[in-house]
C-alpha cells in the first residue's frame, strides 16, 4: 500500500493536471448519470479517487454541502483544495488507500471514475467492495467508470482490470443493480483515445 501511495504521489508531485491522461476540464459523462440517479442539492455524494478530478468543483458550485473526496495521494487532495478555493471548505477531504483503513458517514452516492480497475488483485476488490456496503446508503447510486475490454491494458506503468457493465455488475453482486451503462472515448490532452465504460448502479436491499 505505501508503494502505491508513493507511485501516486510521485505521478501527482511532477506532472501538471493537462500532463496526465485521464484530464477532464469538465466530467460530462460523471454529471450526466449523477442528474439521471436524481441528485439534488441534499444528496450527499464521495468521489472516490477524485483528488485532483474537477467533479467536485461542480458540485460545490451547485450549493451542495455534504460531499466527500477519497484519494491515496496528499499532493493531488491539495492541488484541489488550492483550486478550489473558500469553497474547499465544504468537502470532507480523505487521504487513503480505497482499499485501506478509512471511515465516512453513510452517502447517498459513491462515485468512482478509473480507481476499481487498478485493483487487479482479488483481496483489494474484497476490501473495495466492503467500504461500498459500509458506506453507500441501501437505495443509493454506486457511479463506477472502468477501462473498457478494449481500452488500455495499462496506465502510469501499473497493470489494469477491464470490464463490461455486465462482468462489472457480477463483480458488485446481486445486490446492485445496474441501472445504465454508456460506453464512452476519453480523448487524453494530448489527443489520443482511451475507452471506458461507465455504469450506474443502484443499491437494493
Amino acid at each position: 500500500m505505501q508503494d502505491l501511495k508513493a507511485h501516486w504521489e510521485g505521478v501527482y508531485g511532477t506532472k501538471g493536471e493537462r500532463e496526465v491522461s485521464w484530464f477532464e476540464a469538465r466530467p460530462d459523462v460523471s454529471l450526466e448519470m449523477l442528474a439521471a440517479a436524481g441528485v439534488t442539492r441534499e444528496s450527499c455524494v464521495l468521489d472516490v479517487g477524485g483528488g485532483d478530478s474537477r467533479l467536485i468543483d461542480d458540485l460545490a458550485a451547485r450549493g451542495m454541502d455534504c460531499l466527500a473526496v477519497l484519494d491515496v495521494s496528499g499532493a493531488a487532495l491539495h492541488r484541489a483544495r488550492t483550486r478550489l478555493g473558500d469553497a474547499a471548505s465544504v468537502p470532507v477531504w480523505i487521504e487513503a488507500d480505497v482499499t485501506g483503513e478509512w471511515t465516512l458517514k453513510p452517502m447517498d452516492v459513491w462515485h468512482d471514475r478509473a480507481v476499481f480497475h487498478f485493483l487487479t488483485d482479488a483481496e483489494d476488490r474484497a476490501r473495495y467492495l466492503s467500504h461500498l456496503h459500509q458506506v453507500l446508503k441501501v437505495n443509493g447510486t454506486a457511479i463506477i467508470a472502468t477501462f473498457a475490454l478494449d481500452g488500455p491494458e495499462s496506465c502510469r506503468g501499473l497493470r489494469v482490470a477491464r470490464y463490461s457493465a455486465e462482468s462489472l455488475a457480477a463483480t458488485l453482486g446481486a445486490e446492485f443493480v445496474l441501472m445504465e451503462s454508456r460506453r464512452h472515448i476519453h480523448r487524453t490532452p494530448w489527443g489520443s483515445s482511451q475507452a471506458f465504460q461507465y455504469s450506474r448502479f443502484a443499491r437494493v436491499q
